[in-house]
């Protein structure tokens, strides 16, 4: 078994990607190459309290995302069928939550956040600049929701 590489690190190119989102519409990070900035935010399973509370941070932050010129997604190992009674159920209308379940947890061990004995990845917020950079990384205890704030602020000073 091939072994988890460290977590992203700040500086280095992001790992580019392809996952359908709920919608199974495709989603490919380079895509947004010299065009605009990415946050990943990696949530370990859909359906949880944690998990919910996290994906409406960003759903409920659109206008602010975008005026910094961002465009946040939510990933997780769940299938996209899954994905989508979970968006509408949480009221999702422009966030997309893509689908990194087959092959399972690809994109998070490209990202280095996936946990194997779980099954599933870290809680983390990678955001990518508009040249496909990596300007930020944080892992976040599984329990705890992370502080949409903290990347707001982040995309203001980078602006």
């Amino acid at each position: 078994m091939p072994e988890t590489p460290p977590e992203i690190e700040v500086g280095k190119k992001a790992p580019d990607f392809t996952l359908e989102d709920q919608n199974k519409e495709e989603f490919t990070l380079s895509d947004y190459e010299g065009r605009t900035r990415v946050l990943l935010s990696f949530h370990p399973l859909a359906g949880t309290e944690v998990c919910a509370e996290q994906m409406q941070s960003l759903e409920n932050s659109k206008r602010k995302f975008q005026e910094y010129n961002a465009v946040p997604v939510g990933i997780s190992v769940d299938p996209v069928p899954s994905k989508k009674l979970w968006a509408e159920k949480l009221g999702l209308e422009d966030l997309r939550i893509l689908s990194d379940f087959w092959p399972h947890g690809e994109v998070a061990k490209k990202y280095g956040l996936f946990i194997e004995e779980k099954g599933f990845s870290k809680r983390a917020n990678v955001l990518i600049d508009e040249d496909q950079n990596i300007v930020f990384s944080k892992v976040y205890p599984i329990g705890d929701v992370p502080d949409v704030r903290e990347i707001i602020s982040e995309l203001k000073e980078r602006r």
